[in-house]
């Protein structure tokens, strides 16, 4: 099941993919990670995934990741009299406290934390943005704005705050019960929505421990602000276009697209690129022109993994989507200009050995003509760093421990697999070259390069990197040459 790709590929599990012959038909299709969205999925359906995509990677016998996605704080106005209004362009405007039916002049706000946090000047975005107002005055129980833009205000419709820092955690009761449940079920990672700053993370790190790889869904302007601390603190980025794109200028998401893909492959963190990639397909079995440019912009930028949502949860071609994605990524990793356009982007290696090893380990792979990386990871860490220096070779991952393959999945080029630990360096360079022959990556009279920590077994130790060549049979005979 080895792809013919780097990049990976995340889709989002729903009615239209949660049957276990349509999910296995995604992965044979070229699904990487799957995503479990705890905005809509219930305890019991998430457990029901759960199982059906564990089940899959038993019979494929595949490392597949699992991304569950936290819902986080969501802000709404209250109830419209009559269920809608129509608000006036340049009026006046009120948000307060009383729980009465709203008006074309004023409406229940049940969030104290907005009363508390916002500023005269602060911008309020209603609907997803087709409403924008600017606050002119505020009190405890009340914020008087004036209507930048107006239209038709419905009930319950979204309210967001892209100036205001809320004093709130991003973690909800809600999502620590949906994170409690999906850390006993075993999922691989846990994204995180609302991140604004770094302490967020640190705070979701007491309550995660060790039980998953956390990814900030970066989809606020204080999220930019801090996004070298929040980029430092966690261990995968996720570029949510969604809600950045509400809160901030739409014309900006390009840039901080890139942006946001820069330093996350600069510090080695996975970056995911996701939202309305393909988002006609939906309901079109092929996408337009622009969405296969968007597509292929986030290959070309160097991003870990692009992702499906209503693409592969709802839509009517799930399987069609995952298709022409995974044809988009080969045909823009296949171009000339490929290489080139992904090194522009200089990953200066950290003062570390392991660094030094990866940064080694893609020189040689530059100099000598070689069939694939291989590296003998336990957590992760050594398949990351290599990872992050974007060969041009294939990297192989060899674990023993199941959910690192798993957490590898959705890293740019690697192709977990699990095998035990090799009994000594012999051994080691006798399983790499087997591995690399049986998983179709070498041949015969190839050549790979080996990079693991000595002694073996030992985590965060990267400090070894060798070459073998395989003999007709897929043995060594020439280490070192």
């Amino acid at each position: 099941m080895r792809r013919d790709r780097r990049v990976k590929i995340v889709a989002t599990l729903g009615p239209a993919s949660s049957e276990p012959e349509m999910l296995e038909r995604l992965f044979e299709a070229g699904v990487d990670v799957f995503r479990i969205n705890m905005s809509h999925a219930t305890h019991e359906v998430a457990r029901k995934l759960h199982a059906t995509v564990r089940n899959a990677e038993v019979k494929f016998k595949r490392p597949i990741g699992i991304l569950c996605d936290l819902q986080g704080p969501k802000f709404r106005v209250g109830e419209m009299g009559g269920g809608r209004a129509i608000v006036a362009d340049k009026s006046i405007f009120h948000f307060d406290r009383d729980e009465t039916p709203g008006s074309a002049e004023r409406i229940f706000l049940p969030h104290p934390q907005i009363f508390q946090a916002i500023e005269p000047g602060h911008a309020l975005l209603l609907d997803d943005g087709k409403l924008r107002m600017r606050v002119v005055e505020r009190s405890e129980t009340r914020i008087t704005a004036e209507v930048v833009v107006g239209g038709a205000l419905a009930s319950r419709k979204g309210i967001a705050m892209p100036d205001t820092l809320l004093p709130i955690s991003p973690i909800t009761e809600k999502d620590r019960a949906d994170l409690d449940y999906a850390l006993r079920l075993g999922v691989d990672w846990i994204a995180l929505s609302f991140v604004q700053r770094a302490d967020d993370i640190l705070l979701a790190r007491q309550l995660i421990g060790q039980g998953a790889a956390i990814m900030a869904k970066i989809e606020k302007p204080s999220a930019i602000t801090d996004l070298d601390n929040i980029i430092a603190a966690v261990d995968g980025v996720m570029v949510a276009r969604g809600d950045l794109g509400v809160e901030m200028p739409v014309e900006r998401v390009p840039g901080l697209q890139k942006e946001i893909t820069r330093k996350s492959r600069a510090a080695g963190k996975p970056v995911v690129v996701a939202t309305q990639m393909l988002e006609s397909m939906i309901s079109s079995p092929v996408p337009t022109r622009a969405e296969v440019s968007d597509v292929a912009t986030a290959v070309f930028d160097g991003a870990d993994a692009i992702m499906l949502s209503a693409e592969s949860s709802v839509g009517q071609f799930p399987l069609e989507a995952i298709r022409m994605m995974d044809r988009i990524a080969i045909e823009v990793e296949k171009d000339p200009t490929y290489d080139a356009i992904v090194h522009t982007t200089q990953t200066k290696p950290q003062a570390t050995g392991a660094d030094a090893i990866a940064a080694a380990a893609h020189a040689i792979a530059d100099t000598v003509k070689l069939a694939a990386i291989i590296c003998y990871t336990a957590t992760g860490s050594t398949a990351l760093r290599v990872a992050r220096e974007r060969p041009n070779l294939p990297v192989i991952g060899l674990t023993p421990v199941l959910a690192t393959g798993r957490k590898l999945a959705i890293v740019w080029g690697t192709h977990s697999v699990l095998t035990s630990d090799p009994e000594n360096l012999s051994d080691m360079v006798r399983k790499a070259c087997r591995i690399a022959l049986e998983e179709g990556f070498a041949k015969p009279r190839d050549g790979i390069l080996v990079t693991a920590g000595v002694p073996l077994g030992s985590p965060g130790a990267t400090n070894m990197v060798r070459l073998a060549f395989l003999d007709e049979n897929g043995a060594p005979v020439a280490e070192g040459r």
